[in-house]
């Protein structure tokens, strides 16, 4: 097993635009380099890195191949189509992607149409991504996302959706609206096909840095109670961790959470399901390990 970090970005503002930064994110408003972060990753043994995209444009996804030009620890790139028009992306899927992509992901987050992901034109892209045997990352900042994967899963049941950031759980919030979140992740996690992301778990009321261990444990153990450890993948969400206390603190508590688990299981939750997710060939993951700076 290569312990893979399943949600990293990078980001170089000469190379792409990212319309979501600006001074109001002032940790984040500059570049971003892999080798940043590659001590960290290190220290939490950490040989494999999956690339997600942090803009709605090509260029950001140039970036994250460019980058793993130059790093094999990328085992997979999850990239960006611009799924609301699927006539570009069937001639894309045909000419064929770089084999580095793993998956595509769309900010929804940021779109004005709550409801943009079903529309009829990317329900089109979809179907396209699921005969391709691409994941589809689903960006959930709050409950109104998370209601919308069970939709997905039905429409398109060969369909691989990966839940980021474990559906923003309100680890900080009041009894009545955890469990509304823990109901929302309970009717995404009935699909078989949908996994989710133990990542961006920070605080939602007041600085994003004001969680606690306990409160993250308790979102991880739901994750592990609907989901299982096969469904279960870790994401270090760097850069954006360094507004929740930093990558080394929330990667801690995510390994604290997971300490009473069986090696086996932790394996999975630390690598194995994003291979299996992502469809990462084993010699890529193999690659990654060899070029990691601490011993196999």
């Amino acid at each position: 097993m290569t312990r893979t970090d399943a949600h990293v970005h990078v980001w170089d503002l000469a190379a792409a635009e990212y319309p979501w930064l600006g001074p109001g994110l002032a940790p984040l408003d500059r570049d971003h380099q892999l080798g940043e972060l590659l001590p960290s990753l290190d220290a939490a043994r950490i040989a494999g890195i999956v690339l997600v995209q942090a803009a709605d444009n090509d260029a950001d996804t140039a970036h994250m191949l460019a980058v793993a030009d130059t790093e094999p620890r990328v085992v997979g790139i999850v990239g960006w189509l611009p799924l609301d028009r699927p006539d570009e992306v069937a001639r894309r899927l045909d000419a064929g992607l770089d084999p580095r992509i793993v998956g595509i992901r769309a900010l929804i987050h940021d779109m004005a149409d709550g409801d943009w992901i079903l529309r009829p034109e990317v329900s089109r892209s979809l179907a396209l991504l699921a005969e391709a045997r691409l994941s589809y990352d689903v960006v959930t900042a709050g409950p109104a996302a998370l209601a919308l994967v069970p939709e997905l899963a039905r429409r398109h049941p060969e369909l691989s959706l990966v839940i980021d950031h474990l559906g923003k759980p309100p680890i900080d919030a009041d009894a009545d609206t955890l469990a509304e979140w823990r109901a929302l992740l309970a009717d995404a996690a009935a699909f078989p096909r949908v996994a989710a992301k133990l990542s961006g778990l920070t605080a939602s009321i007041g600085p994003a840095d004001a969680w606690t261990h306990a409160q993250v444990e308790g979102a991880v153990d739901t994750a592990l109670e609907l989901f299982g450890v096969d469904r279960v993948l870790f994401g270090g969400d760097w850069p954006v961790s360094k507004l929740a206390g930093g990558y080394t603190r929330t990667h801690a508590a995510v390994d604290a959470a997971l300490a009473r688990l069986s090696p086996a299981e932790t394996d999975a939750i630390r690598g194995g399901t994003a291979a299996r997710v992502y469809r990462i060939p084993a010699d890529r993951l193999a690659a990654a390990r060899a070029a990691s700076d601490f011993p196999a």
